[in-house]
């Protein structure tokens, strides 16, 4: 089985690891061409066609909507290039619109498709223990199953429709910037009320929540790692496709709106590029005193 992995960053080239790993046979393709020559084992193609010619099964890991774009239906006409019966996963967090042109799409050329975006940091996923939702036809989905399985510690399976797939990550990607944003507040209180913010996270953690996931974060947000696990920018566009996606259904999230004010005073206050919760959280330390 040839398969092509599209997009080694910091999510793409742990995935494309654990693959090497258990064996599997990958043509790599990165826009940085550096990153995919760093993953010993693979075979790196000098553009995404290349990687794709003759591949039974395509993987991408690339950033957004624009990068799809670009690579799925820009001048290379990947999707074209993908031969008829081809398995394509996507891992990416990706919009409910592009996710829904991607099935069609595929259908007209006799793909199959699986939407199988991933939950999890960079360091998760070089556990390989990130949680995956998919969604697509039964037997498409039964022939991903076992790759997905090399990088994760479990499979939801969430419906028949790819898109349903996106909209659920989507979903989950506002619930982490909701917690990231009432930790934030709780914190400013705390700290204003002359108590820690790390014994308030722990003593409440304790009493309520019981979560690894509350404490990694908190740890985050109280400790920045001096490297970015996932920048505001990231959660950014994962808030503003939520919102966009809400909208398609005529709902709406009036903190999703909350949300969407502050990374864009993050944005301009420059902190695209750092870390998503602890730019959130410094956020909060502005918004939060009174004058």
């Amino acid at each position: 089985m040839k398969i092509a992995f599209l997009g080694i960053g910091a999510m793409g080239a742990p995935i494309a690891g654990h693959l090497l790993k258990a064996g599997q046979q990958l043509t790599v393709w990165n826009r940085s061409r550096e990153r995919a020559e760093a993953l010993a084992g693979a075979q790196v193609a000098s553009t995404a066609a290349e990687a794709v010619e003759n591949a039974d099964v395509l993987m991408t890991s690339l950033f957004d909507d624009a990068a799809h774009e670009n690579v799925l239906f820009g001048v290379d006409r990947l999707l074209e290039k993908l031969k008829s019966g081809a398995l394509h996963i996507s891992l990416s967090t990706i919009s409910v619109a592009l996710s829904e042109r991607l099935t069609a799409e595929h259908a007209r050329r006799g793909h199959k498709y699986v939407a199988a975006p991933v939950f999890g940091r960079p360091n998760i996923a070089a556990d390989g223990k990130l949680w995956i939702v998919v969604a697509g036809e039964e037997q498409s989905i039964a022939q991903a199953r076992p790759l997905l399985e090399k990088f994760s510690r479990g499979i939801s399976v969430v419906g028949k429709e790819p898109r349903q797939a996106h909209a659920l990550k989507l979903g989950g990607n506002f619930l982490i910037s909701a917690m990231i944003h009432s930790l934030s507040e709780a914190f400013v209180y705390a700290d204003a009320q002359g108590i820690a913010p790390a014994t308030f996270l722990e003593a409440v953690n304790s009493a309520l929540f019981q979560s690894q996931f509350y404490a990694a974060y908190g740890k985050v947000m109280l400790n920045p790692p001096q490297q970015v696990g996932a920048p505001m920018d990231l959660g950014a566009k994962d808030n503003r496709l939520f919102r966009e996606a809400a909208a398609s259904v005529r709902t709406r999230s009036s903190l999703a709106d909350t949300l969407a004010e502050i990374f864009a005073q993050a944005q301009q206050d420059g902190l695209g590029s750092g870390d998503w919760a602890v730019g959130q959280y410094r956020m909060a330390q502005k918004r939060g005193h009174l004058a």
